[in-house]
């Protein structure tokens, strides 16, 4: 099992994305951890072990609940807020950068230590497709995660001679409780089902795998790189 004995930390990981996650490392052998404001019956069935942490209030007494070193490292929250540039705030921006990157920054400097005690830890951040792809009412999201992407290409640089990789992950739509507004009938994911090149919208179990493999020492020569893992809308139009 490629993370047998290993201990990995999930920042967010109750529902969606981070919920599948953190089942694919268990069947793989890590012992996982979950930090978040509340905890959920899938964690619980699991038996993965949850710790509370608000990242908007953010206090470090989680980290005493930690292994004394961590192996991996995920930093899960995110948001779906569409609207019109003319409708949003600063406020509204200001949030969505403190849920994506300063919440992402106060968490990776609280296990830093921990990280740097095994020969070859990795991290991941989650950023979207949006940064690269131009999409009406994403200004908020769009800024926030790019500001992700580089923040995870320049750790990936200082933190390269600790024997550290970090990666991201720039997913689309996928199908959460998180998105479930857009998804809410059979019409909406018909249609975005037919914006992806490969013709259907993400499932968190296409995001778990590629974590796992970001996250295993099957990519110990993967390093300041950000996946785009779209259904191909990035970067193919199909005629």
């Amino acid at each position: 099992m490629r993370f047998e004995g290993k201990n990995i930390l999930l920042i967010g990981g109750t529902t969606g994305i981070g919920l599948a996650i953190a089942q694919q490392l268990q069947s793989e052998g890590a012992r996982v951890y979950v930090a978040s404001r509340k905890t959920s019956d899938a964690i619980e069935e699991l038996g993965i072990e949850h710790l509370e942490l608000d990242v908007l209030a953010f206090d470090t007494g989680f980290t005493k609940a930690l292994p004394n070193e961590l192996h991996g490292f995920v930093y899960c929250p995110g948001s779906i807020k569409l609207r019109p540039f003319e409708r949003m705030s600063l406020e509204d921006f200001r949030q969505e950068y403190e849920l994506n990157v300063l919440g992402a920054i106060q968490s990776i400097k609280s296990v830093l230590p921990l990280l740097k005690k095994p020969a070859n830890a990795s991290m991941l951040l989650f950023s979207t497709v949006a940064v690269r792809l131009g999409m009406p009412f994403h200004a908020s999201i769009a800024s926030s995660k790019a500001a992700v992407e580089g923040l995870a290409v320049s750790l990936a640089a200082e933190f390269a001679s600790a024997g550290i990789r970090v990666n991201a992950i720039a997913p689309s739509l996928t199908a959460t409780p998180l998105s479930q507004s857009l998804l809410s009938t059979p019409e909406k994911v018909e249609a975005a089902n037919k914006r992806h090149p490969l013709g259907r919208i993400g499932q968190p179990e296409d995001l778990a795998k590629a974590a796992a493999y970001l996250l295993s020492d099957d990519s110990s020569w993967v390093t300041g790189q950000v996946l785009h893992l779209d259904g191909g809308m990035s970067t193919v139009k199909i005629l």
